[in-house]
């Protein structure tokens, strides 16, 4: 199945849905799924007018993130044993898909990646094309994953890792997914895509710099989940360290010096850091016990998947149409 998250994309959706395929090799069957994410224009009539197989509508605008993973259970409950994902935009030639599907259908990957090769995009600015550079391959660091283009929308995930990847963020899934996919060893890879003419600019973020402090905000967090026990005893031993420093300068002063300057202030200061690198260590455990609970409702939630795509009989939610 494929999923089209959209908003507002009335100008855009008629070329997104004409583009896509109309059969591949290996596949029996090929559905799309359009999500009106609150649109107030006419998307949801561009939808029906084109013949989609399935509508999922919003009242009011929710997120892409929220939308994505609205569309990922649709998909889900429904059967889909692999889910595409692209944008409303036209951004990916739809044609492409019969090349994104290929590693799943050879049973190589799990989770495949568009590459849309950022570098040679005519339509993105150095400094986009810089920032798409050095952001995957943070995300390809934090991920243990080699992904070159890690902001791409373009994605094809089998029933199995859809159902392993839980959303944690309302903003995007891109980065989220990579990292969870590379923490719980996801078979992941990419293969090059093309891309269409720009239609218009992106409305996901407002600049590069909001773009680029959101998705560290969502690494971080993200992340921090899997490794916190790591980043907390990290810092929390480097700033015990300092203080285990300042403490042997006081009592290097304290022992040797003839002068009557004890270096109380040094002393003090040995005395709190010592104490926060103490408490950073114990926070880091208690998010490693946290992280385990964590670990327990994500594997629940993928039995429960798991569940669902076996009902034969299961409707449809409020909102579906």
């Amino acid at each position: 199945m494929i999923q089209i998250p959209c908003f507002n994309e009335e100008s855009s959706l008629e070329a997104t849905l004409a583009d896509l395929p109309s059969g591949i090799e290996g596949i029996d069957q090929i559905e799309v799924l359009v999500i009106d994410d609150g649109s107030q224009d006419a998307t949801l009539e561009v939808a029906r007018r084109n013949g989609v197989d399935h509508i999922l509508r919003f009242a009011q605008n929710r997120g892409l993130g929220h939308a994505f993973a609205s569309g990922m259970d649709y998909c889900l409950r429904h059967g889909a044993d692999i889910i595409v994902n692209t944008d409303g935009d036209n951004q990916y030639a739809g044609a492409d898909v019969a090349l994104l599907v290929q590693p799943l259908l050879e049973g190589r990957a799990e989770l495949v990646i568009g590459d849309r090769g950022t570098q040679s995009v005519d339509e993105f600015s150095q400094r986009k094309k810089w920032l798409q550079r050095v952001g995957s391959r943070v995300v390809s660091r934090l991920a243990d994953l080699e992904v070159p283009d890690a902001a791409s929308g373009f994605k094809a995930y089998s029933r199995e890792a859809a159902s392993m990847i839980s959303m944690s963020t309302s903003f995007d899934h891109t980065v989220d997914h990579l990292i969870q996919a590379g923490r719980k060893r996801i078979p992941t890879t990419s293969v090059r895509i093309r891309t269409n003419a720009k239609l218009r600019e992106s409305r996901l973020f407002g600049s590069g710099y909001e773009f680029v402090g959101k998705s560290a905000e969502v690494m971080v967090r993200v992340y921090s989940s899997y490794g916190a026990l790591r980043i907390f005893a990290s810092l929390g031993l480097l700033t015990f360290g300092f203080g285990v420093l300042l403490g042997i300068r006081f009592l290097y002063y304290f022992l040797f010096s003839e002068t009557d300057h004890l270096h109380v202030q040094s002393l003090i200061l040995a005395a709190i850091l010592m104490l926060a690198g103490f408490q950073m260590v114990l926070t880091g455990i208690v998010a490693d016990l946290i992280n385990s609970s964590r670990s327990v409702l994500e594997d629940l939630s993928y039995r429960f998947r798991r569940m669902e795509t076996t009902r034969s009989d299961s409707s449809d939610p409020p909102g579906e149409s």
